[in-house]
């Protein structure tokens, strides 16, 4: 059998070497597949070449003249050098200047035609270029990776050390070892119904376009693609799941739920309620997600259907994507259902191996009957007398195969995901398209509304004052920095002038309130050491919590009053969302900061000001997908669904409802994709989800 080239190392692709390799495997650029596969970002036309009397400044453009005289290189200072130069045409002349780039001397000849492309400055009589790109004249050939103008330029996401040169010239070499070979996934009456071109052409125009109507062309079919086959692999999967037989439970009489409650449910909750029993009560195991701003109560919601699990004598598991929240879970659930004689157990990943071997042997006794934690809870040990519900708390946390690990330790359990992170319903539908959604709408009476401020640093006295009057008056602070990932020394620009936890925890506990108790908390830190300082936080000891988005979800202290957020600009607005509602969750009146970075701009100031204007999330997610597209919808954080490389939810919506209709048609038709024009989408979908080809029968 022929080996795939799709599955082969970058390294091995002429242009790439080792070196190369490591840095574009910081792209997320392994196999041949993903270098063939990284689309760029953008395009430089580069295709009109304009004379030196057509200039105009602020342009970037092309124009092709001769150099006039020999190149001066002049040593102005130390770490600056100057190569300047006279350009002519028969329309004119163009003084060009070259900084730090004394090779350009002997690289530019006198008499020489070259093309030069760059931004325009000067006057109409006197213009200007500074450090253009160029080549000669005779260089030009069509479509030629080497040649940098005539042609329309693709521009690529960069890491310090590579070029958009380096990449397309790798994609180049690339495409020419596995033309034949790139997946051509879709069946061919759907490419015909809706004229799409085949794959090899797509691949090649979207890098290497001969002109933009080509590039056009590239482009449908490949966001018709990437989105019709994230819709068809979810439509599957749905399907399979509605097909299985699953464990209908009685509905249980709730009133001794409800009377035990502390508060009295609203209306949201108990519809949600309502939806979840008939689905546990059905032939079918329920897969919903229960979806709810910041405080809107899922956790009641949850509660209620391990009530149920529980009367019908089984046994659910609740698995939170952090320690923190787990444990703050296992302390709700306790207080809500220990009263009424339900077991609720922990499991984290922090506990003694003893402890662990404990809860092992009760869960398969049967003498838990609901189980709280983290991934441990997949683990090969964990064993159940019977689950019957299994509740993913943050699924965007966790990937579909960690769900399906938990699930497997059932015999075809309900499914109830809680997320608090605000989704626009067209996304949900994709994003979560196995699963029924319920929406928590409302909220409990007493919540208070953020007051919420963006400022610049030219306010931070003022900021740090009012933190002092807050902590005088008896009310708590957190303050949030960017996550720093563990490359921080990258010179990639993405991460320059971002706030370090651990150094901005140590300028605010000794330089700016020394006389307050300030605890640090980030995601590297030792559980143990992470969990005394959001102790003495929720107990009151800490005046002020220094971290990172480890706290975005969950973590729940009445008694802060104030969140300031470093470098707000560089967050998502749904996730700047998320860290807001940890405040103005007890009596007091409260206030969030955003800080904005020096030299951010505009633009990042109007996209900040939206959480001005509302509290509700679901407005900011709409807006956070206008602005800023599903791509970064979820930072770093999003798993368990394939990346989006080129479309985009909120520009390409015409082309979303086409794929939606053309994979409905096609599983109609065929629905477990056993047909030999649908094995090459079976394989794809298989490939992207991690699915095992026994589970796709």
């Amino acid at each position: 059998m022929k080996t795939n080239n799709l599955d082969i190392s970058i390294r091995y692709i002429k242009g790439v070497g080792e070196a190369r390799e490591k840095l574009m495997g910081k792209l997320g650029i392994t196999t041949l597949r993903d270098l063939v596969g990284y689309f760029p970002r953008a395009y430089d036309d580069r295709t009109i070449i304009k004379n030196i009397g057509e200039l105009t400044a602020g342009e970037t453009v092309c124009v092709r003249a001769m150099v006039a005289d020999t190149p001066r290189l002049s040593h102005i200072r130390k770490g600056l050098d100057l190569v300047k130069l006279r350009a002519v045409d028969e329309h004119g002349s163009l003084e060009i200047t070259f900084f730090n780039q004394a090779f350009v001397k002997d690289n530019l000849k006198q008499g020489e035609s070259y093309i030069f492309y760059g931004k325009v400055s000067g006057s109409i009589l006197r213009p200007e270029m500074s450090n253009p790109i160029f080549e000669r004249t005779d260089s030009e050939s069509d479509n030629h990776v080497g040649q940098v103008t005539g042609r329309i330029m693709p521009l690529y996401s960069l890491t310090a050390g590579l070029s958009h040169k380096i990449i397309a010239t790798a994609v180049r070499s690339g495409l020419d070892k596995c033309a034949d070979e790139l997946p051509d996934v879709l069946p061919n009456g759907i490419a015909q119904e809706y004229e799409l071109c085949r794959a090899r052409y797509a691949y090649e125009n979207i890098h290497f376009p001969e002109g933009f109507k080509e590039l056009d062309i590239a482009r449908k079919r490949l966001i018709f693609e990437e989105l019709f086959v994230l819709v068809t692999a979810m439509k599957f999967l749905r399907e399979k799941r509605t097909k299985k037989v699953g464990r209908s439970l009685s509905a249980p009489d709730f009133a001794p739920f409800y009377n035990a409650l502390p508060f009295t449910p609203t209306n949201a909750q108990k519809r949600a309620i309502d939806e979840a029993a008939r689905d546990m009560a059905s032939d079918s195991p329920m897969n919903r997600l229960i979806q709810g701003d910041v405080g809107s109560g899922k956790t009641v919601i949850a509660a209620a259907c391990c009530y149920m699990t529980w009367s019908a004598g089984y046994q659910s598991a609740f698995m939170a994507p952090t320690e923190i929240l787990a444990k703050q879970h296992y302390q709700s659930l306790s207080k809500l259902l220990e009263p009424l004689g339900i077991q609720v157990g922990i499991l984290t990943g922090s506990m003694t191996a003893k402890n662990k071997r404990e809860t092992y042997e009760k869960l398969s006794l049967g003498e838990i009957d609901i189980i709280v934690g983290t991934h441990a809870l997949i683990s090969e040990a964990v064993k159940f007398k019977d689950l019957a519900l299994v509740i993913t708390d943050e699924q965007h946390r966790f990937g579909v195969n960690q769900r399906s690990l938990l699930t497997e330790k059932g015999d075809s359990p309900h499914v109830l995901v809680m997320s608090a992170t605000p989704i626009p319903r067209t996304l949900a539908l994709i994003i979560y398209g196995d699963l029924d959604v319920s929406i928590v709408d409302e909220m409990p009476p007493g919540r208070r509304e953020i007051k919420t401020h963006v400022v610049g640093e030219h306010h931070r006295s003022r900021a740090y004052g009012y933190v002092k009057q807050l902590v005088a008056e008896g009310r708590q602070v957190y303050i949030i920095c960017p996550m720093v990932e563990e490359d921080e020394t990258s010179e990639d620009s993405n991460t320059s002038g971002l706030k370090s936890v651990k150094e901005y925890y140590e300028t605010i506990s000794t330089k700016v309130f020394p006389e307050l108790n300030v605890e640090l908390v980030h995601g590297k830190m030792p559980s143990k050491k992470k969990d005394v300082a959001m102790h003495a936080f929720s107990t009151g000891e800490a005046d002020i919590l220094v971290a990172t988005t480890v706290v975005e979800v969950g973590v729940d202290v009445p008694n802060a009053a104030l969140i300031i957020i470093e470098n707000a600009d560089r967050f998502g607005l749904s996730q700047l969302h998320q860290l807001r509602g940890r405040v103005g969750r007890g009596e007091h009146e409260s206030h969030c900061v955003l800080f904005q970075s020096p030299g951010s701009g505009e633009i990042s100031r109007e996209r900040l000001e939206v959480m001005k204007t509302t509290n509700n999330g679901f407005t900011i997610a709409e807006e956070d997908l206008r602005i800023r597209g599903p791509g970064d919808f979820f930072g770093s954080r999003q798993h368990g669904l394939p990346e989006m490389h080129i479309a985009n939810f909120a520009t390409d919506m015409l082309v979303l409802h086409q794929a939606q209709n053309a994979a409905e048609t096609l599983l109609q038709a065929d629905p477990k994709l056993e047909s030999p024009e649908n094995q090459k989408l079976a394989a794809q979908i298989r490939r992207l989800f991690e699915i095992n080809e026994d589970k796709m029968n």
